[in-house]
């Protein structure tokens, strides 16, 4: 007992150097970054899918019921003759236009899905999500049709069933790209990016400055 109590506690020699403990983080409790979790975490690329899938759905089912219901020789009265469902066969791009290019629309639309998707794992902006998702929901539905329908692959003719007046008959999918694709230009015009940055006062006047 003697020797145990005259022995020198080392904490208390000044000449022992102290080693200070570092924390363990609790890794249970520590929250995980937002930008850790994934594109599938973030709101607007879900929103941007999920926006996407519906167009994509609706445009499915409408074309379906326009092919069972719709006799192309007799188009349906909605307005009298201003509105009308009339059925026809668009080998062209929406609204009937580039007919003859199928092929190449058939390609064009798949760069234009790949490209969508690239954009949208990183998206953060709910406005670039809304059109970003009608441009992905009616590039898919007329997609479908070029892949599926006839004449065969990459050829195939869209399904158009909506005329108004001397409007070119389009569908649910020309509608959707058109809206997106409008929303997109003028999100760029004022200046919001894809990230949800709107550009600085600096930044605006700088612009100016260089004008």
């Amino acid at each position: 007992m003697t020797d145990e109590a005259s022995r020198p506690d080392p904490a208390a020699d000044p000449a022992v150097p102290k080693v200070e403990e570092t924390p363990v983080p609790d890794t249970a409790q520590t929250p995980v970054p937002a930008t850790a979790r994934g594109p599938v975490g973030r709101p607007a690329t879900r929103a941007l899918f999920v926006l996407a899938i519906l167009i994509y759905v609706a445009d499915l089912v409408t074309k379906v019921l326009a092919v069972h219901y719709i006799d192309p020789a007799d188009p349906i009265s909605i307005i009298g003759d201003t509105v009308t469902l009339t059925l026809v066969r668009n080998p062209g791009a929406a609204f009937s236009m580039a007919t003859g290019m199928t092929w190449l629309l058939t390609l064009v639309a798949i760069g234009v899905v790949i490209g969508v998707v690239k954009i949208g794992r990183t998206l953060r902006s709910r406005w670039w999500a809304l059109g970003l998702g009608l441009v992905l929901g009616g590039a898919l539905g007329n997609l479908t049709d070029r892949l599926f329908r006839s004449p065969g692959p990459l050829q195939g003719h869209v399904v158009d069933f909506v005329s108004v007046g001397w409007w070119p008959v389009f569908n649910v999918a020309d509608s959707s790209i058109v809206c997106g694709a409008v929303l997109l230009v003028a999100l760029t015009v004022f200046g919001i990016e894809p990230t949800g940055k709107e550009p600085t006062e600096s930044e605006t006047s700088g612009k100016e400055t260089r004008q």
